[in-house]
């Protein structure tokens, strides 16, 4: 079953996040909202009932009766407003009208009468008009208490619950946009050790399973912890079986070797020609096994972290010991071993880089097949650093078959020969492990093959002319 796109962990969290922030914002908005509309309705309200208050002030009781006179200044004094229609009513305890606009009458709320020193308020409608009254009522006496209506229209009240309206509605979304890109930044920043965590596990192999040691959170220190005790786990595997290797080729190479010697003098002791070719063919078996005897302890070395692979190196003396080894050796008579040195400073393991130039120079002579010409070069460059090359004119390697023939007991689709597979697997583990690489390229100006190691430039050297 095919498995669906993974979701980011980030994204998650900031869904998370802004899940509350979208569904808590909108009500602090419609509180705020309703808190600012009733402060602004309650402050307007107080200007009626001031007005009102006003108004009871004028009321005259001297004379027995309720009376009031509302001069035509104060008339027009009551009434301003930049925005709204002002009317009053006064009206006398059983209801005459005192003073003002007699229609308020029309809208006064049933039970009509407000005992004295109270007041309330409500919307009411006067011809197709929206109004906000205020009703007081005044102490008139033994009579009982005057009313007293003020009203308004409600442009200014619109204008202002707009206003309010705009303001929650903008500081809302800002607060949210605001909030959201802190969010944003919060989750990328508490991702941020995740991030060189999986940096630190990136640079982490086979060949280098040092415990992590990054200054995490709290939270990611278990995560780190169980990773270390992976690593030991794996690094004590590996080191048995490297044991395990390198004991099984030691305990193969003696016995191989004297079997080897043994089919040699057998060969020169005087016997039937006939089993020649069964003893060729025997001692030619012998000499493949203790070869590949000696590949596994090679590659059992490569893989051992106690070997300091730290160490002022020069490839071209590391050539030069290999070219007189080779010296020593019956190569085929048609085969032609040169050498081009420069120096090539680097750090590494001599006895480990020379084992891999051993592999590629044997796989070359093995492959390379007849009027084979070998070269082995090495130099140094700023861009490149060191490098160590060993080239033939052979059939080579196609680029399409170079990545399997770099695995173990891997070979390449038109290799003929006796090989095990292990030559250039052990060659690209002893680049690998001196922070190299090895590189099957073809050959300069021709058919064969080029087994380039590349490693880091000792710091501090200079590229050779």
């Amino acid at each position: 079953m095919a498995e669906g796109p993974r979701s980011s962990l980030q994204r998650r969290l900031f869904g998370w996040l802004l899940l509350p922030l979208l569904v808590v914002l909108p009500l602090l908005g419609i509180a705020l909202y309703e808190q600012v509309q009733k402060s602004a309705q309650s402050w307007l309200d107080e200007g009626l009932e001031d007005t009102a208050l006003t108004l009871a002030g004028q009321i005259d009781l001297r004379s027995g009766e309720p009376r009031i006179d509302i001069s035509a200044t104060m008339d027009r004094a009551l009434r301003f407003d930049r925005q709204d229609d002002v009317f009053y009513l006064v009206l006398a305890p059983r209801g005459e009208v005192l003073q003002g606009d007699a229609g308020l009458a029309e809208v006064l709320p049933r039970p009509r009468p407000q005992v004295a020193g109270s007041a309330r308020y409500g919307d009411v409608r006067l011809r197709d008009r929206e109004l906000r009254l205020v009703q007081l009522g005044r102490d008139c006496g033994e009579g009982g208490a005057c009313q007293i209506l003020v009203a308004e229209t409600l442009h200014k009240r619109d204008a202002l619950q707009r206003e309010i309206t705009t303001f929650v509605a903008l500081n809302g979304v800002t607060l949210a946009v605001l909030l959201a890109l802190a969010s944003w930044w919060a989750v990328r920043q508490g991702l941020t050790p995740l991030t060189g965590l999986s940096a630190e596990l990136e640079r982490r192999d086979l060949h280098r399973l040092t415990p992590l040691t990054a200054r995490l959170p709290r939270e990611l220190v278990p995560l780190q912890s169980a990773f270390n005790r992976l690593f030991d786990r794996l690094n004590r595997a590996a080191e048995t079986q490297r044991e395990f290797l390198a004991d099984a080729a030691h305990q193969l190479r003696t016995p191989l070797t004297s079997l080897q010697t043994e089919i040699e003098l057998a060969m020169l002791e005087p016997h039937d020609q006939r089993v020649d070719p069964l003893l060729e063919r025997l001692r030619q078996r012998v000499v493949r096994s203790a070869r590949l005897a000696q590949q596994l302890l090679s590659l059992a070395r490569a893989e051992d972290r106690t070997v300091d692979v730290d160490q002022r190196i020069d490839l071209r003396d590391i050539a030069i010991e290999s070219g007189q080894d080779w010296a020593h050796r019956s190569l085929p008579s048609d085969v032609d071993l040169g050498f081009e040195l420069t120096e090539a400073p680097a750090r590494g393991d001599a006895f480990l880089l020379r084992e891999a130039l051993e592999n590629l120079i044997h796989n070359a002579v093995s492959y390379a097949g007849a009027s084979a010409r070998i070269t082995v070069r090495c130099g140094s460059g700023l861009e490149e650093g060191a490098w160590l090359e060993v080239e033939d004119n052979g059939p080579g390697i196609a680029p399409a078959d170079r990545p399997a023939a770099m695995q173990r007991f891997r070979r390449g689709g038109t290799a003929v020969g006796t090989g095990s597979g292990l030559g250039l697997a052990i060659a690209a583990d002893i680049a690998a492990r001196h922070g190299g690489r090895l590189d099957l390229l073809d050959a300069h100006g021709g058919p064969g093959l080029r087994a380039r190691i590349s490693l880091p430039a000792a710091p501090g050297s200079a590229p050779a002319a």
